[in-house]
Formats: structure tokens, C-alpha cells, sequence
């Protein structure tokens, strides 16, 4: 992997967020020539600060939704590759914002394709979409990647939608012209330095520091838990594959193994094992606004026969290092040489 991305030139939409401030550093580590397009931090603080991206990268700080300033970046740095990750990645503000939702995810997606079509200097995309784009009927048997597509909530439809789109794109235009796309529905995934809203880890870090009670609006639902470095090498991998051969130009589940879902309430309890006991609540009240599933399972098979896709840590040992990872920050330790030595040390 070392010598295949040096010096490659490499388009990342919505890098800022703690998933994909990560891949900038790993790219970058790999002298890859790193180009993002995103709005600022969304947090405070934000791995992309403390990982001092901003002298790492170019980064170009303009509205996704903006096709007329894309297309200018394109044009101006020739990307070979775009990694098209920019979302508005909430469910439950799909709910309060389903307008801004579906432009994003869906029409955003479709000015991304245009852009591939119409500028001949790119010639791979990987395009990442979500779990949820699946007609999902909360069976206990796992979603392979030929399963029907649906919908509930704006966000779900909105990631489907994306998926229609890039399929109708390489079916009608890409193809012909040589262009290799491939998608991941890929879940979200567990490690520090995520701020984010409305995520469980962080919740649980965020209040602790404040000693606070956390309050579970879904205890019971059933969810995988993913390292984010498992995903990010993937996605890497996926970039390889698809240069070999166009074979691999298809959709997959970036999954973890099934032994790896656990209920949240679970979840919430080896944390507490983990780090120091604290308190929680159940309210499912605040749920009962919105659609929200309780099971959602996906078959891996695919990633792992054609990619040799192997998931390398389990929950618990994800779990104990996302957590004490955390306490690093509160210690003033040296983030950026930790990160690098993490990624280091799954690359072994």
C-alpha cells in the first residue's frame, strides 16, 4: 500500500469529520498528494485540528452543495481519484432538516457523478453510502448487496437515492467512458476524537468529563460497532482493487463480524467496566417523534471472498482502546505521534 498511493493526486469530499480527518492522515502518511473539500470543523475540538492537517493538505473550505466551486477545484488540481464521503450523516437530523438532507446526500451525490463524467482527469471513485439503504424488515438474517433497496426516513432515502444515482451514472455514461466506481455501505464506526452529535461513544465520554447522567433513548436496539481504522484500511484497499480491475467495480457491506452487534444498553455497560462507574437513564420517549430500527444486520461475505476482507479487532478490544484512547487528550499526550503509531500498528 506504501508505494501505490505516493504522490497520487486524491479529491476527499467532507474530510474535517473525525472519520475522514483520519484517512487525510493516513493518506498523507503515505505521500499521497491530498486534496479536501469540506466546511470547517464541525467540532470543538476536532481531530483535524489537532492532527494540524491544515499544513498537511490542500484544503479548500466552500459549501458541498456548491457544483459551479467544485467543478473549479477539479479543474484547478486534476484529482485522479475522488472519495466522496460528504454527507449530512444524521438520522435524526434527517427529521428536522429533510430538504437539507436530501440535497446532500442524494442531489449532491448526483453532481459528484456529473463531475466524474464531464472531467476526463478523473478516472476512479469510491462512493460511500450507508447500512440503511436497505428495505430493512428487522429479520435476523444479514442484507447481502443484491437485497431491495428502500426507505424510511429522509436519511435512509436520501442514501438510497445516492445509490440509484451512481448505478444509473455507470450504467449510462461511466462505463463507456472507462471509469471505475464502486460503493460501500459501510456503518458507523468507534475510536477517538469523535465529537460528533448523536453518537453513543461520544455521548458517553462527554459526559463523564462533565459528570453527567447519560440518557439512552434506544437501549434496546441491536447495532455493530466498528474500528474506524478497519474501515479506513478498507476503503484503501477497495482504491487498489478497482485499478487492478474493473471486476471490483460493484457495491459492498463494510461489515464487521455479527458476534460484534450488541443491544446499546450492552454497549453502555463495558464502558462502564472499561473506565469508571457512572449512571444512566432510559427514556424511550424521546423517540417516539421518529422512525428509528431496532435491528439492522449486514452480510459481509461479498467484501470477504473478493476483497479478503478480515476484521482484525473484536468489540470488547475496539471498545477498551476507543475509551482509553480518549484519556490521552485529557493527559496532553502527543496526539499526532500516537496516531501515526496507531495506524503503524494495524498496518502490522
Amino acid at each position: 500500500m506504501t508505494e501505490f498511493y505516493k504522490w497520487k493526486k486524491i479529491l476527499i469530499t467532507w474530510s474535517t469529520w473525525f472519520k475522514w480527518s483520519w484517512l487525510a492522515f493516513w493518506l498523507n502518511n503515505l505521500w499521497a498528494n491530498v486534496i479536501w473539500y469540506s466546511l470547517e470543523p464541525n467540532t470543538k475540538p476536532s481531530l483535524f485540528s489537532i492532527l494540524k492537517l491544515e499544513n498537511k493538505i490542500n484544503q479548500i473550505y466552500w459549501d458541498i452543495n456548491n457544483l459551479k466551486e467544485f467543478n473549479w477545484v477539479v479543474k484547478k488540481y486534476n484529482p485522479e481519484i475522488i472519495f466522496h464521503l460528504a454527507a449530512q450523516p444524521i438520522v435524526r437530523e434527517s427529521y428536522k432538516d429533510p430538504i437539507y438532507t436530501f440535497q446532500t446526500n442524494a442531489i449532491w451525490t448526483a453532481n459528484i457523478m456529473e463531475c466524474i463524467r464531464l472531467n476526463e482527469c478523473i478516472k476512479w471513485a469510491v462512493i460511500i453510502t450507508t447500512d440503511k439503504v436497505y428495505d430493512n424488515k428487522e429479520w435476523i438474517h444479514p442484507y447481502r448487496e443484491n437485497d431491495r433497496l428502500w426507505w424510511f426516513d429522509p436519511y435512509s432515502s436520501s442514501k438510497a437515492m445516492a445509490e440509484i444515482v451512481v448505478d444509473s451514472y455507470k450504467k449510462s455514461f461511466l462505463d463507456k467512458l472507462w471509469k471505475r466506481i464502486c460503493t460501500v455501505r459501510a456503518w458507523n464506526v468507534v475510536w477517538w476524537w469523535d465529537w460528533s452529535t448523536d453518537r453513543l461513544v461520544p455521548d458517553i465520554v462527554k459526559t463523564i468529563m462533565k459528570d453527567e447522567k447519560l440518557t439512552l433513548r434506544n437501549p434496546n436496539a441491536t447495532r455493530p460497532w466498528q474500528y474506524v481504522l478497519e474501515a479506513l484500511y478498507w476503503y484503501l484497499i477497495m482504491w487498489e482493487k478497482i485499478f487492478e480491475n474493473e471486476k471490483y467495480c460493484t457495491s459492498y457491506n463494510f461489515w464487521p463480524e455479527l458476534s460484534d452487534t450488541m443491544k446499546v444498553e450492552d454497549l453502555v455497560k463495558i464502558s462502564i467496566e472499561i473506565l469508571w462507574k457512572w449512571k444512566y437513564d432510559i427514556d424511550e420517549s424521546l423517540n417516539n417523534w421518529m422512525h428509528e430500527a431496532w435491528l439492522l444486520l449486514l452480510d459481509n461475505t461479498k467484501a470477504k471472498i473478493m476483497l479478503n476482507w478480515k476484521p482484525k479487532y473484536k468489540i470488547k478490544e475496539t471498545l477498551t482502546r476507543t475509551l482509553n484512547w480518549y484519556k490521552t487528550y485529557y493527559n496532553n499526550w502527543d496526539i499526532e505521534k500516537l496516531s501515526l503509531e496507531e495506524i503503524n500498528n494495524f498496518n502490522n
